[in-house]
């Protein structure tokens, strides 16, 4: 495939796609999933088969310390015609392993999938019927989610305050299953931003984007990657990543904050003048100090967030390294 990119714009409708392209990518990161490949694979290949429309599958693993490679190793023996295997060397995180797939993918039009079965692969219908209406960004909505109740309510509010800060219409930013165009695709594949949240990076070059309300079931086994911890950073990271919201706010609260410490200091000056000294005020002041040195930190934590987006980005690393890829050479 090729692409042309002019100054200011990219052209992305001129690609050529070779003879033996698939119509559909199914990409799908792997981290510690052993306990539930077997699962996987017994029902995404047929639920693909009965799709009837050339396809791949595109497992990345994302450095698993466990047999996980080994066992897509041995699904890429077992179908070779329809698989591929990129080995990272290391752990790079979810979104990098995906941002490998879509540079490896070869499909039309690109589904993204959890490895953990919580979204059903026969759900992968939904998205490509709603593509088939002329949307080229497919979100879903999981229809009654079997998470634990702290991830739904914490979820809740991340996508409320994400909303707010960013303005990036997205119901449920926490479900892996999507599809994108293949122009969707090649537009994210031109960014090099180190850390970045694609479903978001993808509505913002969407044209005609929705979303569909898909299954969810209890994980097939083994536990969740991603901690609360993870989740916070991660809505961070989206938050920072796409907005200057945080920091324009915290400017116009340092002013609010300056004029009224202004304000208190001169009432507290004219109560001197007037009254004399008084001891009564010591504590108030004490807290008022704390108040705003704890204003000062929270401002040092988010110029630094954003100070080490940038570090990360002028450093100019890779953002993942390959050890090996799986897949049958192409027909030439």
């Amino acid at each position: 495939m090729s692409f042309q990119k002019a100054v200011g714009s990219v052209d992305v409708e001129n690609f050529t796609r070779a003879p033996d392209d698939p119509a559909l990518s199914v990409v799908i990161p792997v981290y510690n999933e052993e306990a539930g490949l077997a699962a996987l694979f017994d029902r995404l290949y047929p639920a693909l088969d009965a799709l009837n429309l050339s396809y791949e599958v595109v497992f990345i693993n994302d450095g698993s310390r466990d047999r996980s490679a080994a066992m897509l190793a041995q699904q890429f023996e077992r179908r070779p015609d329809v698989t591929r295997v990129i080995l990272f060397n290391g752990n790079f995180g979810q979104h990098r392993a995906i941002l490998a797939g879509f540079e490896h993918c070869r499909g039309d039009r690109v589904v993204t999938l959890d490895a953990d079965l919580q979204n059903p692969p026969e759900d992968i219908k939904l998205l490509l019927d709603a593509m088939d209406l002329g949307h080229d960004c497919v979100g879903s909505i999981r229809r009654d989610r079997q998470d634990a109740a702290w991830r739904r309510w914490a979820s809740r509010a991340m996508n409320k305050l994400r909303h707010r800060l960013t303005g990036i219409v997205m119901t449920d930013h926490g479900s892996m299953l999507r599809a994108y165009s293949r122009n969707v695709v090649q537009l994210i594949n031109q960014c090099n931003e180190m850390n970045t949240f694609i479903p978001a990076l993808a509505l913002q070059f969407s044209r005609n984007p929705t979303e569909v309300v898909v299954n969810h079931e209890e994980r097939h086994a083994g536990e969740s990657k991603y901690s609360f911890y993870s989740l916070v950073r991660l809505n961070f990271d989206l938050v920072t990543g796409f907005s200057l919201l945080p920091l324009q706010a915290f400017s116009m609260m340092g002013i609010v904050v300056s004029l009224l410490s202004g304000l208190l200091f001169v009432v507290l000056a004219a109560r001197r003048l007037i009254l004399g000294p008084e001891e009564g005020g010591v504590f108030t002041l004490f807290a008022l100090m704390f108040l705003l040195m704890g204003l000062t930190l929270f401002g040092i934590g988010l110029l630094g967030e954003y100070i080490g987006r940038i570090y990360q980005e002028v450093r100019a690393r890779p953002r993942y390294v390959i050890n090996a890829v799986l897949e049958r050479k192409r027909r030439t």
